[in-house]
């Protein structure tokens, strides 16, 4: 299976809005970062996105992605949901409708604000999202793979992160509660939250991401969803000189394989 970071960016984007650090004026293309998502393909060619930010019709303009095949929510803030619509291309192109996966509150949300995009699919009409949700607690098979929700809290709330196969993708993390660290054992691959230096009330950061890195022990992590507070090349310099050699600053565009 491949890995496509869609966007490692936290809900304002890198560059940052009327903003001149140096991050921001950085000429490095791995200091812009689109809002957090990933797309997961597999072996037998299906598509499988992870959240529906608002960037996502540039990032597949930019990774050149024609289908998606299903959409698993990491849950429902404007950075992971506002792209929803977008879908729409998607089922223009497939002439099908696209299921969605995700926990019972998030469902609830997602029916109340976008019940315009879940119907059924009409023979002659695609110019809206032709979408179906379903309810998700537990692992269950998509497409042949197992995927394995994992419950993570994100400030006062629970939300999910994802295991598929041998990788787990954790954004917008706070905690790791006790019982999921079960559902993350020999991984291949992480992708976790990592905000920025100082604390934050619902997101850890850099000290906290790799306290929660050491003890999963992939065999490799990568740093997702961060701030213009993080400049790429001197957070990886940082790694470096702390001897953290099989963790990587995640970046727009970067594809994984794992099984």
């Amino acid at each position: 299976m491949q890995l496509t970071m869609l966007g490692v960016g936290s809900s304002a984007g890198t560059p940052v809005v009327g903003c001149s650090c140096a991050t921001c004026v950085s000429t490095n293309v791995r200091n812009k970062r689109s809002r957090c998502s990933s797309l997961i393909t597999l072996d037998s060619g299906e598509n499988i996105l992870i959240d529906t930010g608002p960037d996502l019709r540039s990032q597949a303009l930019r990774e050149n992605i024609k289908r998606v095949d299903a959409v698993l929510y990491t849950h429902t803030h404007a950075d992971h949901l506002h792209g929803i619509d977008d879908l729409r291309a998607f089922c223009q192109i497939q002439r099908c409708q696209i299921p969605l996966y995700a926990k019972d509150d998030a469902v609830a949300h997602i029916t109340q604000k976008f019940g315009y995009a879940l119907r059924e699919p009409m023979a002659t009409f695609w110019d809206l999202p032709v979408l179906r949700i379903e309810t998700i607690s537990a692992p269950f098979k998509l497409f042949g793979a197992g995927v394995t929700p994992i419950p993570v809290q994100h400030g006062r709330s629970q939300i999910f992160g994802y295991r598929i196969g041998n990788m787990a993708y954790m954004t917008d993390v706070s905690e790791i509660p006790e019982s999921s660290f079960a559902l993350l054992q020999g991984l291949d691959i992480l992708l976790i939250d990592c905000l920025r230096e100082a604390a934050h009330p619902t997101h850890i950061n850099i000290e906290q991401s790799l306290a929660y890195i050491s003890r999963i022990n992939a065999k490799q992590s990568y740093m997702i969803h961060m701030t213009h507070e993080l400049e790429y090349a001197t957070l990886t310099n940082m790694l470096t000189s702390k001897l953290q050699k099989d963790v990587f600053v995640g970046f727009d565009g970067l594809k994984l394989i794992f099984s």
